[in-house]
């Protein structure tokens, strides 16, 4: 059996959910032939590329534009759109050539529309496999909610002006504008056969007739959160759904055979190494980060993970003064019966106003960039506010006596809550903590670039970043509390907010408080929300939970991919796929 998947370019959460769905149907017996076709680096697919995944490189989907991590261009990402539109009926003849030549049996697609319409006009089934679909993300540009620079005036000369005087100004595309094109995405997506809807979703208006397009009618402007029809949508059985008609082949080949469908699938992510949660597994990647060996065996330190997945981390210079005694950091509080509201968290410890040049214990280094981007043609994903952050909290107090104390209480009690805590920094070059010998602050370290994310997740008490589906997945698995930067404008944070509320613990810092580094009362809320939930993961240690279910979802999936290569419906001779209770896909007589 021949398969083809197509993962879309933007962001790295699409690539490692499709590399671990790549394992799990390259471990069956027989092997199927699996070829990955994505901009991602393929790198990121080095799990499923062990195991005998082919890697094509080739850009097949327009990607939002972002100069901050959690910021959109709007208008540069429909000129994006445009482009690739430009595009697409020659990249769809190229890849139904190569589709009929390597003789592929079936597509599979995470988010590339492109993947499902050349899969209609070479006669073959294609699946989507997915949480969300770009089309709903493209159609949100048009949302009215204006996305301002949220920054209190009072810090602002603390960050940087290149990451915050270069910000376009958000303003919404205007939906005559942007439909035509959305529509082209959605008649794509309308190709595909099967939808195997993924844990975190929003509504995939390419299969269910309602709700439909376009997406920013799904959201109350005021609470900012999906209207009520959206989540009863959401948590009705799709075996509910009325779907869209089947976008038949072109006349030369022959008629569908199985009907079109919706299942629920389990959560794709890829499984820590069971040894992580022993003490040896434990010590072996904290040696690797450097952490001494009195604070690994030390029951009281816990560890943070700030992760920022492609992500450009400037280095500081040495002049930014603290503000706290103007801003406390803000976290968000969500509730499905109310609207957001900005809440004043924990007061910050040892506020001092002080500024002089930065001692040399707690310098920050020259400017120097790290790109870890996973589309560099067309994404610009990229951002020096983690180190804007860090350089925010450190000053010279003028008294030379006492710089130890005010460098703890500016480090502990801002970044961090308390001196137990260690911080593990993600996505930065190895030398970007001591080029001209200085130092990070004090209990910080830097993580090795190849660092295997899954592994870090399962030993953090909390981790900080980006809310993306590769982030939300690995730590509900390893059930490690998120503080998460909001991304406004992208819709599909909607679906990740009701997975993180169901199954993990999610903690929402505001970006005035990310990037002046007012992080230590929105990780002191998370940890204690979430302990007793890790403390019984760690006692559990990796169960092959997701494994088993993976497996599971795969033996599925082939099942009817056979059924359609025999030209047999599922009603015609009793037999189906069904999704089971516990949340995996599977066969049944």
């Amino acid at each position: 059996m021949r398969l083809v998947y197509y993962c879309s370019g933007h962001g790295y959460g699409h690539a490692t959910r499709v590399s671990a769905f790549a394992s799990h149907l390259l471990r069956l017996d027989p092997k199927p032939t699996v070829h990955i076709v994505s901009s991602a680096p393929e790198l990121v697919f080095s799990d499923s590329i062990a195991l005998g995944a082919l890697y094509r490189y080739a850009h097949i989907d327009p990607v939002i534009v972002q100069p901050l991590a959690y910021r959109v261009d709007r208008v540069k990402s429909v000129e994006v759109l445009k482009t690739f539109l430009d595009q697409t009926p020659q990249k769809i003849k190229y890849e139904v050539e190569w589709l009929q030549v390597i003789r592929a049996d079936c597509v599979l697609s995470d988010a590339a529309f492109l993947g499902c319409a050349a899969a209609n006009a070479a006669g073959i089934p294609s699946v989507l496999i997915t949480n969300f679909t770009f089309d709903s993300v493209f159609s949100y540009l048009s949302t009215p909610f204006v996305d301002g620079q949220e920054t209190d005036p009072h810090i602002s000369h603390s960050l940087n002006a290149a990451s915050q005087d270069t910000l376009p100004i958000d303003l919404p595309i205007p939906r005559h504008e942007v439909e035509p094109l959305v529509r082209r995405l959605w008649e794509g997506y309308r190709c595909a056969d099967l939808l195997l809807r993924l844990p975190g979703a929003i509504p995939i208006p390419s299969f269910a007739e309602h709700p439909g397009l376009p997406s920013p009618d799904w959201v109350d402007i005021q609470t900012r959160q999906f209207q009520n029809v959206i989540y009863d949508h959401l948590i009705e059985p799709p075996s509910q759904y009325i779907l869209l008609s089947q976008i038949p082949f072109p006349s030369k080949y022959p008629e569908k055979a199985v009907p079109r469908s919706v299942l629920s699938a389990p959560l794709l992510v890829r499984s820590p190494n069971p040894t992580i949660y022993t003490d040896a597994g434990r010590k072996r990647l904290l040696d690797t980060l450097g952490v001494p060996s009195h604070k690994q065996n030390d029951p009281e330190v816990k560890i943070l993970i700030v992760s920022f997945g492609g992500q450009i981390f400037h280095k500081p210079s040495h002049s930014r003064t603290h503000s706290r005694a103007h801003s406390q950091a803000q976290s968000r509080t969500h509730s499905r019966t109310g609207s957001h509201s900005d809440t004043p968290a924990h007061p910050v410890l040892g506020a001092s106003q002080q500024a002089n040049s930065v001692p040399p214990a707690a310098k920050m280094i020259s400017e120097k960039k790290s790109t870890l981007t996973a589309d560099a043609e067309n994404t610009a994903i990229g951002a020096d506010a983690l180190t804007q952050a860090l350089q925010s909290t450190l000053h010279t107090p003028r008294r030379v006596g006492s710089i130890r104390a005010e460098y703890h209480d500016e480090v502990f009690g801002t970044l961090l809550p308390d001196a137990s805590w260690l911080a593990v920094v993600c996505g930065v070059p190895k030398d970007w903590a001591q080029e001209d010998g200085e130092a990070l602050p004090e209990n910080f370290f830097v993580a090795p670039k190849d660092v295997y994310m899954p592994d870090l997740t399962a030993v953090a008490d909390v981790l900080l970043g980006k809310l993306g589906y590769g982030t939300v997945s690995e730590c509900v698995d390893a059930c490690t509390p998120f503080v998460f930067v909001p991304r406004p404008l992208f819709i599909e944070e909607h679906g990740l907010r009701l997975l993180l509320e169901h199954e993990g613990v999610g903690v929402e810092l505001s970006r005035t408080a990310y990037e002046s580094g007012e992080w230590a009362a929105a990780v002191e809320e998370a940890y204690l929300k979430g302990r007793e939930a890790k403390a019984r993961k760690r006692a559990e240690g990796e169960t092959d939970k997701c494994a088993r279910e993976g497996k599971q979802m795969a033996e599925g999936l082939v099942k009817w991919i056979k059924q359609w290569k025999t030209g047999q419906a599922a009603q015609m001779d009793g037999k189906g796929i069904e999704l089971h209770a516990q949340g995996s896909l599977t066969t049944y007589e």
